[in-house]
């Protein structure tokens, strides 16, 4: 793929300015530790600052990738494939957007190609990307599907995410054991009713209990 895709601006990372020191994220943390009634100078905390911004830095690096930029290398040479790419199971580690605590689950990424493919290493990637930032799934979902089909164009994509959220398993209602299932169906998985359910029945094929739509 030669030409540079420009997503939209709710697909690219979201600009902040400025953004804080370290030196003022770990001020921060401290004011939260002592917001919590612990004392941030006692031996146990006193390297909790730091370590807290460097699990920050992990936990949202997706803010400074562009996740088109992952897809933007595709093959021609599939000797006519044209059949369903999916790629199921993808590790989901992201966090609320609303409590700032984890959200984790699985996501089923699924593409019908129109003449190019992608490395399958790239849907991780994406999704990884968007994930490491502050999310409701069920944007979070859209994005991923979004982006898939703004940059390769295929003849369709399906998204599916399931996912336990700890801000209400391990807060608020408390209600532990809950999965929210979302999903993004765009083109051929939306219009044919066969090719959905074909995608369906695939992602069903470990056992799970989702529903066909």
């Amino acid at each position: 793929m030669d030409d540079q895709i420009t997503l939209p601006a709710e697909l690219r990372p979201a600009t902040a300015s400025p953004r804080p020191s370290r030196a003022e994220a770990e001020d921060a943390v401290r004011v939260l530790l002592r917001w919590a009634g612990d004392d941030p100078t006692r031996e146990g905390l006193v390297g909790t600052p730091e370590r807290v911004v460097r699990a920050y830095e992990e936990f949202f690096a997706g803010y400074d990738q562009d996740p088109a930029d992952i897809l933007h290398r595709t093959f021609e040479e599939t000797d006519g494939y044209d059949e369903i790419v999916l790629l199921r199971d993808i590790r989901l580690e992201s966090h609320c957007e609303h409590h700032m605590v984890p959200i984790i689950g699985k996501v089923h990424v699924a593409y019908l190609p129109d003449r190019r493919v992608v490395g399958i290493s790239k849907l991780a990637r994406v999704v990884e990307i968007f994930a490491k930032r502050l999310q409701i799934q069920e944007k979070l979902t859209s994005q991923i599907a979004n982006t898939i089909n703004e940059v390769l164009q295929p003849k369709g994509v399906a998204v599916v995410i399931e996912a336990a959220h700890e801000c209400m398993t391990t807060r608020g209602v408390h209600k532990p054991g809950v999965t929210m299932v979302t999903s993004r169906m765009l083109g051929a998985f939306r219009n044919n009713p066969a090719t959905r359910r074909e995608f369906m029945a695939l992602i069903q094929g470990r056992g799970h209990g989702l529903s066909n739509a």
